[in-house]
């Protein structure tokens, strides 16, 4: 299924965030600055912000769910997660077909999901979610189609305003 995004500005994106049911996230760039520190046994670590952590469970309080959908497979990724409380897909190739089934068990409008990524294996999502955010520092590819650009680089702190973002739109909303 391939849907035809929308231009949003002013009122219509205030709008579309209140709608938001579902905040999809990229982890790698988006929950991390992008970097990988790799250990001489192989593991991987990565650096994340502390205050994602309260933002999202403003969300979550407001009835707002979020997962984290990502290509690669990391146990760094699914432990953060866990930490976060966060449904997490890992290992998706093609994360559009992947979201679409996830929407669709969850009887969820594609218009009622605002996706946050970073690069160009986030396009599909973007062109096709109700909101396509991308964090400060992402590629120009997302840049270009976004509805919204944080001013936070990915790693440091863009997930927290993201959530705001959201939590802010709903509150005026009211």
């Amino acid at each position: 299924m391939k849907v035809r995004r929308r231009p949003l500005d002013g009122s219509a994106l205030k709008r579309a965030l209140r709608e938001i049911r579902l905040v999809v996230f990229d982890f790698d760039g988006v929950f991390t600055d992008n970097r990988v520190l790799v250990g001489e046994d192989g593991r991987e670590y990565v650096f994340c912000n502390r205050a994602d952590g309260l933002g999202l469970a403003n969300l979550r309080q407001r009835g707002i769910d979020c997962i984290v959908l990502s290509t690669e497979t990391n146990p760094v990724v699914a432990k953060r997660c866990e930490k976060l409380r966060l449904e997490c897909f890992q290992g998706c190739a093609d994360k559009w077909e992947t979201l679409t089934e996830i929407l669709w068990r969850r009887k969820i409008d594609p218009a009622q999901v605002g996706f946050v990524g970073n690069d160009i294996n986030d396009l599909a999502c973007m062109e096709n979610a109700g909101v396509a955010i991308g964090v400060a520092d992402a590629a120009p590819e997302i840049k270009a189609i976004a509805h919204l650009v944080t001013s936070r680089r990915g790693g440091e702190g863009a997930v927290r305003e993201v959530c705001d973002l959201v939590i802010s739109a709903r509150d005026r909303g009211r």
